[in-house]
């Protein structure tokens, strides 16, 4: 059953937002905004206490309509130092729609930049972490929308600074509770700052008692009093470490994208052209994992999806198609399709269980099983993207043999022996090329081939091979040779590739028959449980990689999360999350679970 997450919202005769499930407004219709300002801009000392900060984090207890973080981010625009990131947390219950905030706010035309940012930008009202790029402030928003204990639970972030902006605690304890008190001070960075309406008892003791200092001041408007908080501290230090990323697919792509969005320039460590491996095809679906039984798997796929195909979106030429048909290949899948459609992970609509006719209107032909439907979905170019990823990206052609720890970096090694470059941070991201730096991680090779005709196309559909468009022809197969590090391209692939498609889709493959194919090969690397590896393998150490089928759609998420670990910025990763993609799951050292990893040669 899914929750009813709601805000039950109704408007006043003033036209202000009024939550029915609280029974209280959101904020005064007369002087919100400089409520806002006055309660947590100023009371957080913002702007002074980013002044001479390059990463500066802000969470917020109660996202609302919005109206705190679009301050907050015109405030951030004009004063905030010119190279410097903002990162933003934000935990709603009980999320408004785009056009409910798009009402709310519109009373401040002041803030129409930040505003109209926020509202291209809102995700669909899902629970889990939904991370929002805001470019024109240089800001990245993670809304998470949920309950705010465990959310907070599983978050990474240390803020600099707290909106505490429930409603109040007498009808709404649960913000404000012992335990999300106690979460508030484990997730507050040294010297971090709290503000907030409220100047209730039980506030201010839960505050002081996990050694913040607490003061009450003048209130705003119509409220006598409202809290500012401190903790003790120094502001953390911000090194700026040498990243190397191995690795030119698309894995190494969405590294250097995530790095460029915080900040940190990277060199790029590349053999061959970028997409040389399995991101090299004409064509690529974005579909993720779909899993009935396992809630943490299925919403790990979920937020992939929507992050990828957002950041799709936005390069030039690479969505190709959107939607994917997944037909049905066991008797079972119908109810596994039907229990996945049912999940609250998905926006109304985004999956939706095809039967046999609907199947064979979307085909052109004749289908004799059903499907599940894949708006999300997306086929996209992965040139367009890599190049775009990759365009500003300093790039080092070399072959890395090993990599080693010496006078605290790391040092890259070619097959000569000689020293290519040192870094502080080094990542992984080369693929099946993983297995050989990183030994001790149980990657597994899966090659396959695949082809591709100019001229007929169709919409993106797979089974247990595919079909894609590919913006002038079509991509189908494709082969799978477990164990095979060295594919080449053949003429017996290619056959078995044109049965696939025939077994499924008949008159497609009748009008493919006397057409000449291209074909390529390559290879994946796949994990024993099918899952990414995501993490940090030693200090400074890092790996993207075991993404098999995935790649598109977990990579522009997972290297997001990557990034973070290795900068230490908030992941967009709930905890429970990223311990699924940690490396070290395998690892078993001196009888150890969890220890670290060796990086051996």
């Amino acid at each position: 059953m899914i929750d009813d997450r709601s805000p039950h919202l109704t408007w006043t005769e003033e036209d202000a937002p009024r939550s029915g499930r609280f029974g209280d407004v959101y904020f005064s219709r007369e002087d919100g905004l400089a409520e806002t300002r006055a309660v947590f801009l100023a009371g957080c000392g913002l702007p002074e206490a980013w002044a001479e900060r390059r990463h500066f984090t802000v969470a917020e207890l109660g996202f609302g309509t919005g109206l705190n973080i679009a301050a907050l981010l015109d405030l951030w625009g004009r004063t905030a130092p010119t190279a410097a990131r903002l990162h933003i947390f934000s935990v709603e219950g009980y999320p408004l729609s785009r056009e409910e905030a798009a009402r709310a706010l519109a009373a401040w035309p002041e803030l129409q930049a930040p505003v109209e940012a926020l509202l291209a930008a809102w995700p669909r009202l899902t629970p889990g972490i939904h991370r929002l790029d805001l470019p024109a402030f240089r800001a990245t928003l993670d809304l998470a929308i949920g309950e705010v204990e465990p959310i907070l639970a599983g978050w990474s972030g240390q803020a600099d600074a707290w909106f505490l902006d429930g409603f109040a605690p007498s009808t709404n304890p649960g913000m404000w509770s012992d335990g999300v008190m106690d979460l508030i001070a484990a997730r507050s960075a040294p010297d971090a700052r709290v503000a907030t309406f409220t100047v209730a008892g039980v506030v201010r003791r839960g505050l002081a008692d996990r050694g913040f200092v607490v003061d009450k001041r003048p209130g705003h408007g119509r409220k006598r009093e409202r809290l500012e908080a401190r903790l003790s501290g120094t502001p953390r230090a911000e090194p700026a470490p040498r990243v190397a990323i191995i690795g030119g697919g698309i894995a190494g792509a969405s590294l250097a994208r995530a790095f460029a969005m915080a900040g940190q320039p990277v060199t790029l460590v590349e053999q061959d052209c970028p997409g040389a491996g399995a991101s090299g095809f004409p064509a690529a679906l974005v579909t993720p994992r779909l899993d009935a039984g396992d809630a943490g798997i299925a919403g790990l796929y979920a937020a992939a999806l929507e992050r990828a195909c957002s950041l799709y979106a936005e390069v030039p030429g690479a969505v190709i198609a959107s939607g994917v048909l997944q037909l049905e290949q066991a008797a079972r899948d119908a109810g596994r399709f039907a229990k996945v459609a049912a999940q609250d992970l998905w926006a109304p609509g985004e999956m939706t269980v095809q039967s046999a006719e609907q199947a064979t209107r979307r085909l052109g032909e004749q289908a004799t099983v059903g499907g599940l439907l894949m708006q999300g979905a997306l086929a996209i170019r992965p040139e367009a993207v890599l190049e775009s990823w990759l365009a500003d990206i300093d790039r080092l052609a070399a072959s890395v043999e090993r990599v080693e720890r010496g006078g605290g970096r790391w040092r890259l090694i070619g097959p000569d022996g000689q020293t290519l470059m040192e870094a502080d941070v080094v990542v992984l991201g080369a693929g099946w090329g993983n297995a050989g730096l990183a030994r001790r991680l149980p990657l597994s090779p899966v090659a396959g081939q695949a082809d591709w005709i100019e001229g007929p196309t169709a919409s993106p559909v797979a089974w247990g091979g595919y079909a894609i468009p590919t913006g002038s022809g079509l991509l189908f197969g494709a082969t799978h040779e477990r164990g095979r590090t060295d594919p080449v391209p053949s003429v017996e692939a290619s056959a078995r590739n044109r049965e696939t498609l025939a077994g499924a889709l008949p008159d497609l493959a009748s009008q493919l028959a006397d057409l000449p194919s291209q074909a390529r090969a390559a290879v994946r690397a796949t994990t024993p449980d099918r899952l990414p590896v995501a993490g940090a393998l030693e200090e400074g150490l890092y790996v993207l990689g075991g993404l098999g089928s995935r790649g598109f759609c977990a990579a522009p998420l997972l290297a997001e999360h990557v990034a973070a670990l290795a900068l230490g910025l908030p992941s967009p990763l709930a905890a429970d999350q990223a311990r699924k993609v940690d490396p070290l799951r395998f690892v078993i050292d001196e009888g150890l679970a969890g220890a670290p990893a060796k990086v051996e040669p």
